[in-house]
């Protein structure tokens, strides 16, 4: 969770008015409800009438009412209304006299209606005389009698009281002959252009975050994948280890995806759930309708449920992340050996490995979504039974009088909005473990540091007219968490204008030998140095644009012939920057001309992914011909003449010969023939060098040399030192 909030600071400016939005938003969504009540109330139930305090009064009807005030809300009364040419009185006071006036007006209101309907006031100190009501009171007096009628009317005093004062307004009106349907139309409009208005609003907002929330996530993913990328390419060898490449496409993409979705859902609800919820529960408590306890009914049941939900599944996300690796690690391993698998007719068994890996991530899905699948319908019983519930007690607190219509419908309109809330909080506390594994994963990828890195100060410069000099000084290497050394007290030279091969039985450390030299792994033991310098002291850049580097699995990318010849040269802006001319001179000195002239597109053919449209022998002379057109100091060749015919090969290695007079050239060979003319052979037994010499002093005095001579060349080679 932390880690998900963490990668929003970057975005903390539209995070910032994403939550300003969303409190406008919930703002307007709050207000709507209450607008909803006021039109059935008021708009309809008391015809456009908000207070008992009238816009117009007869003369009478002022000084009666005055006279059933104290003496401060006689005051107050006095100085709210004017009296016009008519003699009527005419409301000019603001909202706030308003409000204190609808406080106190309600009671002398109703007395005046019962008085003028007859009802009996005696024993209350009212006498009528004469056409009209002489009522002289004092504020004791005044005090006194609302007692009498608020004991009068019992518990439904106050809403008896609302209603009665409400309707003697309305007669007034008419008295005076105003139009109410029009106060009516006028109120409905009024309000009904309000809840449009807050209904705008709330739509802007909901886009204006949505927008917000879907850059913010897709400038997340931007640059989580790009972080991931980068740290990926700069990985040694050990950390490529550590991580599958299954996993690592799972973490770039699937992983990436899972916190760029909860991102978004997040920022679109767990801001805009408390903000809601909080709201519903003060709108609720304000409506004074006596039926909060149901809110807390509601609340429980759902937090019970979303406890369970969270017990049961939470294991289950946790553990789906990995199956979906182990699900694409064999799905790789399917596709990438599909070849052989048919070879060994091994289909069946590849079936239902897969088959085990699929079901077992399918069993798993289903158990989270079935789970999840409860929630929603149980969360609807719990809304639709709290909805009855309020109707059931709202209707007996409308026929009591101790309720309104428009109330009970804020009411249950507030309670929805609370229960919806913590729906939405459930939502995204379900997909929040899964994101925060997700997260974990990526954060797994970026915090781990490289073991191959550059020192702050290093020492280009000394290298600035390179020759190639290779040396190793007493190199030992071990495999990390390995047992013992794969290479030991290594000591040898490679200069300019030589070619050193290196060969021994599998497994003897010859490839490993050469992955030291590009830094691929770094030596646990002694040095390597070029020119004198200690590789170690260049950046890795400096270091690899003097090697010319062919691995011993040839390794193609998607583009065409030209592209990939020129892949070891410079680029700028994304053109390579080796000329036409240094692509062809390399292509042919690679024995690749014919085979590419051969194509109907020539250099621009395309090259499939991993390029599987070429053979062996064609992939491995363009990744020679890569190795060539970069013109390197020191070439690097793991093995890179196994898929090459005989004719081939000593074609190739004569015109690379003459291409590499004055660059150093380290070969790794398993054939013989392949370095019959190198300068120095080191033959390596379990990772020592168990000889050092030309082919004929090897013959001669090294024994392992010996025994692998004798299994590739004939009797007659080897007498005769297997000139060729």
């Amino acid at each position: 969770m932390l880690k998900i909030f963490k990668y929003l600071k970057e975005s903390k400016w539209s995070v910032l008015a994403i939550i300003v939005l969303l409190v406008a938003q919930a703002y307007c969504d709050l207000a709507l409800p209450q607008y909803t009540a006021d039109i059935v109330d008021v708009g309809i139930g008391q015809k456009g009438i908000e207070y008992a305090v009238p816009e117009r009064m007869q003369e009478s009807t002022f000084g009666r009412v005055a006279n059933l005030m104290t003496q401060e809300e006689r005051a107050l009364l006095t100085s709210a209304y004017e009296q016009a040419e008519d003699g009527s009185y005419l409301f000019r006071g603001d909202d706030k006299i308003r409000e204190q006036l609808d406080e106190s007006m309600g009671i002398p209101l109703l007395i005046v209606s019962m008085m003028e309907q007859g009802s009996g006031m005696a024993g209350m100190g009212v006498s009528e005389t004469g056409d009209g009501f002489d009522i002289t009171l004092s504020d004791a007096q005044v005090l006194a009698l609302r007692e009498q009628v608020l004991e009068k009317l019992g518990d439904t005093g106050e809403t008896v009281i609302a209603q009665r004062a409400l309707l003697f307004v309305q007669e007034e009106y008419e008295r005076l002959g105003m139009d109410l349907g029009k106060i009516q139309r006028n109120y409905l409009y009024r309000t009904g252009g309000m809840m449009l208005a807050y209904s705008v609003v709330m739509m802007i907002t909901a886009i204006l975050v949505g927008l917000l929330a879907s850059r913010i996530g897709a400038k997340l993913g931007l640059n989580l994948r790009e972080r991931v990328f980068s740290r990926v390419v700069s990985f040694s060898h050990a950390e490529m280890e550590k991580f599958s490449t299954a996993s690592l496409i799972t973490r770039s993409t699937n992983d990436i995806q899972q916190v760029q979705m909860v991102v978004v859902m997040m920022l679109r609800m767990v801001v805009y759930a408390p903000i809601i919820g909080i709201g519903g529960v003060v709108k609720v408590l304000r409506t004074r309708t006596g039926m909060g306890w149901i809110i807390i009914v509601a609340v429980a049941l759902i937090l019970a449920l979303v406890g369970v939900l969270m017990a049961v599944a939470m294991p289950k996300f946790k553990k789906m992340q990995t199956l979906v690796d182990r699900l694409n690690l064999v799905s790789r391993e399917i596709l990438t050996g599909v070849s052989v698998i048919r070879a060994f007719s091994r289909e069946k068994f590849e079936e239902e490995r897969f088959d085990k890996a699929n079901r077992e991530l399918m069993r798993t899905q289903l158990f989270t979504n079935r789970v999840m699948n409860i929630m929603m319908p149980v969360m609807m019983l719990i809304m639709n039974g709290i909805s009855i519930m309020i109707v059931w007690f709202g209707a007996k607190g409308i026929d009591l009088g101790n309720l309104m219509v428009g109330d009970m419908l804020a009411f249950i309109t507030y309670t929805m909005q609370i229960v919806m809330s913590f729906l939405m909080l459930t939502m995204i506390s379900v997909m929040l473990p899964r994101a925060g594994v997700a997260a974990g994963r990526i954060e797994e990828v970026i915090d781990t540091q490289s073991s191959i890195t550059d020192k702050e100060q290093v020492q280009d410069e000394k290298l600035k007219d390179a020759k190639g000099l290779v040396s190793f000084e007493d190199v030992s290497f071990r495999y990390p968490e390995a047992d013992e050394d794969a290479l030991q007290n290594l000591t040898f030279t490679a200069g300019p204008g030589e070619t050193t091969a290196i060969i021994g039985s599998t497994g003897c450390g010859k490839s490993t030998l050469l992955n030291l030299i590009p830094r691929f792994y770094d030596v646990t033991g002694g040095r390597i140095t070029i020119d004198g310098v200690d590789i170690r002291e260049l950046s890795q850049h400096k270091l690899r644009s003097l090697l010319g580097y062919v691995p011993q699995k040839a390794v193609l990318f998607s583009g065409d012939i030209a592209s990939n010849i020129k892949f070891g040269g410079a680029w700028k802006e994304g053109i390579p920057q080796i000329s036409d001319q240094r692509m062809e001179e390399a292509a042919q000195i690679a024995q690749a001309t014919e085979f590419i002239k051969s194509k109907t597109d020539g250099y621009h053919s395309e090259i499939s992914q991993g390029g599987t449209n070429v053979s062996g022998g064609q992939k491995q002379r363009l990744s020679i011909a890569r190795a060539i057109a970069k013109s390197p100091k020191i070439f690097l060749f793991d093995d890179s003449f196994s898929a090459l015919d005989y004719k081939t090969d000593v074609t190739l290695r004569k015109a690379l010969r003459e291409k590499t007079a004055d660059a150093t050239v380290i070969i790794v060979a398993q054939r013989i023939s392949t370095i019959l003319n190198a300068d120095r052979i080191i033959v390596l037994d379990e990772g020592r060098i168990a000889g050092m010499g030309t082919h004929r002093e090897l013959l001669k005095e090294c024994e392992a040399y010996r025994e692998i001579a004798r299994s590739q060349l004939s009797e007659a080679e080897l007498k005769g030192g297997a000139a060729v």
